[in-house]
């Protein structure tokens, strides 16, 4: 049966807010007491019991001016409530200190939490919206056994937060829905569904558990149905008839959900790895030799696992989950598919073990292979074992040299279809197998120049019209006679990449020399009173022969 933890995070702004700043509280309460007291900042005071935390409010700009985003708890003792106008909010408690709201980071640091998450399950989701329910769902589905149960999953879940000061609500039950519905308004810090008993810790809930819109809850409430319990024994046609248009829909449409009747996905975060090595430790690891230590047993782990599949890596990243809730990780890239403990070590440690961020330690360790494709078994001959014995050594060094450089500083040049030469190139990640490109038989009285500039540069030429070949032209402000010349060879505009600004047109290119003996390769662009009538035909030098 489906097992899924809902880990609530009340007033989650406030909470990434108060870690991105911890030094800011005690000058907050400093200036809240001076404020309060009058006293003179420059003259000694007799020492006075330390003053709670003031009542703080983040603020964001919403559609009628300002209102409450988050809340801590001194501000919540005050009586004020999430969504309230900001103007009230002060006029009720005069000495609130608000802070503009960045939703953008509070997003970037819940999706921080839910790498970290990952240390329990692959499969770790987020809700962000509306303010105020922002938490992580994560799927336990036969996982709960690892960690010693169901009730010892939430409790070490629960104490692993309250040690990285991140208040939480957790719950599990058989639907996310009522995962959901049960850390919310449980009032309880843990609560704990068994497997298929979702319908009786449902029906004590109040009907704003199933999430549903204002105007649905507000008739509701008028026909006397204030807690889930209530809709069970009532007929879903008659549930759904009472309202006005899909307002009773979603009604039974969120009852049912919550019950498992209807499919409630879970949308990861990241996509699940396909195969992942996993190791905790009783001590967290401090230093770098404690971690390089752990690469081989993880490595022939995760080799093994592929190996039996008949795979090979072709990514691969190293997690780290820190004792303070956050999550740190490299990423490794293979040329081509391997499955070599020793070569899935290396690689590890070339691209840098030191950019793991260790924080004040790493209680687990998570070896991943997030891509991985089959590995081909290719039949051995006599005479080629040596070519063999290079793929292999030349794979080696690309993911050496990607692991160092990085991804993108390792390149090879492979052909694409276009007419236009500047275009006919185009870089890939590079890789053992080698570059296809047309046979040289195939290029026949259509060589390419070694050197081929990109853009092309303009050059002056004298030129018999219409289709003559040049006899001189000037480039970067030498001339140059030409004594042979070959041509043209014409390539169309390509129709289906017409730029508006600049349309494109026929090119007839020349293969020249001059007298000096050096080659060139120039063409034509344009066709005399064929197109483009506006713009006279210009002359560019596209590359220079060896």
């Amino acid at each position: 049966m489906k097992r899924v933890v809902c880990v609530w995070l009340p007033d989650w702004p406030v909470t990434v807010w108060r870690r991105a700043t911890p030094t800011q509280t005690p000058t907050l309460t400093g200036a809240l007491t001076q404020a309060l007291t009058g006293a003179d900042p420059a003259r000694p005071t007799p020492p006075e019991p330390p003053l709670t935390e003031p009542p703080l409010a983040l603020v964001e700009r919403g559609a009628r001016g300002l209102r409450l985003l988050a809340l801590n708890p001194a501000a919540r003792a005050a009586g004020l409530q999430a969504g309230q106008a900001h103007a009230d909010a002060t006029a009720m408690v005069p000495h609130l200190i608000s802070l503009p709201a960045e939703p953008e980071r509070d997003l970037a640091a819940l999706r921080r939490l839910a790498l970290w998450a990952e240390r329990f399950s692959p499969l770790v989701g987020i809700e962000a919206r509306p303010p105020g329910s922002e938490s992580l769902m994560i799927d336990m589905t036969g996982g709960a056994h690892l960690f010693g149960g169901e009730a010892a999953l939430l409790g070490e879940l629960r104490q692993r937060l309250a040690r990285a000061d991140i208040p939480a609500r957790v719950a599990m039950a058989d639907t996310p829905a009522a995962a959901w519905a049960l850390a919310r308004y449980s009032g309880r810090d843990e609560t704990l569904a068994p497997a298929g008993g979702g319908r009786e810790a449902l029906a004590p809930l109040p009907v704003e558990a199933l999430r549903l819109e204002a105007a649905a809850l507000i008739l509701l409430r008028r026909f006397g149905l204030r807690w889930i319990g209530d809709l069970y024994d009532l007929p879903r046609a008659g549930l759904a008839r009472r309202f006005r248009g899909e307002a009773g829909l979603r009604v039974v449409e969120r009852l049912d959900r919550a019950l498992g009747f209807l499919a409630d996905p879970l949308t990861p975060e990241r996509p699940a790895p396909l195969y992942r090595a996993w190791q905790a430790f009783a001590e967290p690891l401090i230093d770098m030799a404690g971690i390089d230590a752990q690469l081989a047993p993880l490595t022939e782990t995760l080799a093994g696992q592929l190996d039996r599949a008949g795979l090979g890596a072709r990514r691969l990243s190293l997690t780290g989950f820190r004792v303070d809730g956050r999550a740190t990780r490299i990423e490794v890239a293979l040329s081509a598919p391997a499955a070599a403990p020793a070569h899935l070590a290396r690689l590890l440690r070339e691209t840098g073990l030191e950019r793991l961020d260790l924080g004040f330690g790493l209680d687990a360790l998570m070896l991943s292979a997030d891509r991985a494709e089959p590995v081909t078994q290719a039949q051995g001959r006599l005479q080629g074992e040596r070519e063999a014995a290079q793929a292999g050594a030349l794979a080696g060094l690309i993911d050496r040299l990607q692991a160092r450089l990085g991804e993108a500083a390792v390149r090879r040049p492979g052909a694409r279809e276009s007419w236009l030469p500047e275009r006919s190139e185009i870089w890939l990640r590079a890789g053992p197998q080698a570059p296809a490109f047309p046979a040289p038989a195939a290029l026949r009285g259509r060589e390419r120049p070694v050197l081929l500039l990109n853009p092309p540069e303009a050059v002056e030429t004298i030129a018999e019209a219409p289709d003559g070949a040049p006899v001189r032209f000037v480039w970067r402000r030498a001339p140059r006679r030409v004594v042979r010349a070959q041509g043209p060879e014409r390539l169309g505009a390509e129709w289906w990449r017409q730029d508006e600004a600049r349309p494109a047109r026929t090119r007839d290119y020349y293969r020249v020399e001059d007298d000096q003996g050096r080659r060139y390769w120039l063409f034509r662009e344009g066709l005399y009173g064929r197109e483009d009538a506006e713009r006279a035909p210009g002359w560019w030098l596209h590359g220079v022969f060896a």
